[in-house]
Formats: C-alpha cells, sequence, structure tokens
C-alpha cells in the first residue's frame, strides 16, 4: 500500500472517485429527491410525478439542463471529502483486519466491518452536506417550499439552517443517514469484491488481464452492479432521509423506523421505495465511474491492488 506517508494516496484516488460520482450521477440524484418529496408528501393537491423521466422533463422544459444540478455545489464538495474518507478508510481498516492472514481471496468478516466502519465515519460528514443539497433540490420546478423560505445559496441554506434550528438543525436526519451509509456500503464492497475476484480469476494467465481497458471495463461491471445492489437494499432509508431534512417543521419525526412506517401508511410498499427507477438508472454509471476513477487513480500514483 505504498512507505512512509504513502496511504494518503488511498485517499486522493477516493476523492477523485467522489469527483466522477457527482458529476455522473447529480442530474438523477435531482430526479429521485424530488420524487422522494413530491409523491410521499401528504399535502393534499400538490404535483405527483408519474415516474422519473415525467419529473426530469418537467426540470428541463422550466429550468434547463441547470435545473437538474441544482445543489450540485455542495454535493461535489461533501461527496469529494466524503469519497476521499470512506475509500481510505475501507483501504487501511482492511489492511489492518487482514494482518497477517493470507490473499487468497475476499473475507466477508474482513470486507464488512471495514465498510461499515468507513460508513459511520462518513455519515458525520455526509448528513449536513446532503441536508443542503436536499432542501436545495427541493426547490425550483414544481416546487411545494414557499418563495418566502427558499434560499439563494448552499451557503445561505446552511446558515439560514443554523440560525432557525440551531446546530443540531445541520445534522437533521443523522440517524437516517448513519443506517444507510453503514448498510450500503457494506453492501457496495461486499458485491464489488467478489466479482472482481471472480473476474481476475477467470482471466488468470490471459493476454487481456493487465490492459487499461480491461481493467476499466472490469470497474464498470463490478462499480455499476455494486451500486444497483447497494441502493436496491438501502433507498427506504434514504427516502426517509430525504422527508426528514426536507422539512420545514422542526418537530418533524426524525426516526427513520416511525417515518418509514407512516409513509407505509399513506402510501404502501411503493412509497418507501419512492425514486427507485432514477436512483437504479443513476447507481450503474455513477458507481461504474466512482469505481473506474479509484481504481485508475491508484495505478497512477502507483498503488498496487490485492
Amino acid at each position: 500500500m505504498g512507505e512512509g506517508f504513502g496511504f494518503y494516496k488511498e485517499y486522493i484516488s477516493g476523492m477523485n472517485a467522489g469527483l466522477a460520482t457527482v458529476a455522473v450521477g447529480h442530474p438523477f440524484d435531482t430526479v429521485k429527491v424530488k420524487l422522494q418529496k413530491h409523491n410521499t408528501d401528504v399535502v393534499e393537491g400538490t404535483l405527483r410525478y408519474k415516474n422519473g423521466l415525467h419529473c426530469a422533463s418537467r426540470i428541463l422544459q422550466t429550468e434547463g439542463v441547470k435545473g437538474l444540478y441544482r445543489g450540485a455545489t455542495s454535493s461535489f464538495l461533501g461527496m469529494a471529502f466524503e469519497s476521499s474518507l470512506i475509500f481510505g478508510i475501507y483501504s487501511q481498516a482492511k489492511l489492518f483486519l487482514r494482518g497477517s492472514l493470507p490473499d487468497d481471496g475476499p473475507r466477508p468478516e474482513i470486507i464488512v466491518p471495514s465498510a461499515m466502519f468507513g460508513g459511520a465515519i462518513i455519515s458525520f460528514v455526509l448528513c449536513p452536506t446532503e441536508l443542503v443539497k436536499c432542501r436545495m433540490q427541493i426547490q425550483g420546478t414544481d416546487s411545494l417550499v414557499p418563495n418566502f423560505r427558499r434560499y439563494n445559496s448552499p451557503l445561505d441554506c446552511a446558515v439560514q439552517t443554523i440560525k432557525n434550528e440551531g446546530v443540531t438543525g445541520i445534522f437533521r436526519g443523522g440517524t437516517a443517514t448513519l443506517l444507510r451509509e453503514c448498510a450500503g456500503n457494506a453492501v457496495f464492497f461486499t458485491v464489488y469484491e467478489y466479482l472482481r475476484y471472480h473476474i481476475h480469476s477467470r482471466l488468470e494467465g490471459s493476454k487481456l488481464k493487465d490492459g487499461y481497458l480491461v481493467d476499466m471495463g472490469i470497474g464498470v461491471l463490478t462499480g455499476g452492479l455494486g451500486g444497483i445492489a447497494c441502493w436496491s437494499a438501502i433507498l427506504p432509508f434514504d427516502v426517509a432521509k430525504t422527508i426528514i431534512q426536507t422539512s420545514p417543521d422542526k418537530a418533524t419525526e426524525t426516526n427513520p423506523l416511525k417515518v418509514l412506517r407512516s409513509i407505509h401508511k399513506r402510501a404502501g410498499v411503493k412509497g418507501c421505495y419512492a425514486g427507485l427507477g432514477p436512483t437504479i438508472v443513476r447507481a450503474f454509471p455513477a458507481n461504474a465511474a466512482a469505481i473506474v476513477a479509484w481504481e485508475l487513480s491508484m495505478k497512477v500514483l502507483g498503488i498496487k491492488r490485492d
């Protein structure tokens, strides 16, 4: 993993993965957040989007491409830092837990706790940045937010949130974020590591094994499928997080399980999976981009993958 302070290269590689994720995935995330907010809200007479395509077309018609990247500033900053931490911490924790054990394939007893530990740490970074991102995203097209309560910028959103709700307000939805990140990263890295190991095992001895294009192809497949598995498992927690973080009422329930129970009563299982379409569509390219950026960055920086 490098000598001396070489471990920092893993964090740089992770940062590049985060930037790639936002560049590719943010438009899909905007559609997802709007679906989660509009299609689970209790206010009668408000717009319900038919599906992700309907929501995206509404945004493009009224705001253009810029509308799909609403809230991207905080997302770029948050994801760069978050991905730097999750990939760096995961790699270091995995190395620590493996110790002197032989490198004979993926070990769930190493992968899962390493991923969950990284997920727990980054949840404290993600919670405030995602709160700002989500509150910015629900503004604009068909917004349920009154004009006098809208924010001028991500910074204005953060300042107003702290002013009106206190420092704890910026961490609203922390429990839902923690559950989502711990479970999600455990699923993602488990699927990614096992797929990667088995594909490379099949290519053992082949001339294709060490080619850049082959590495990119494997990264696209393993990262994309890992992303789909991850988001399929944790979307209900993400729905609860969106509802908690975008509610203007300070007294809103913050227990994600109770929020999901309430959503289930109003909208059924479908409500708990609001935004599933754009989430799955986003999951493959965004996570594929993250893994390709991470692996290529490590290769350029001279880090050898196990």
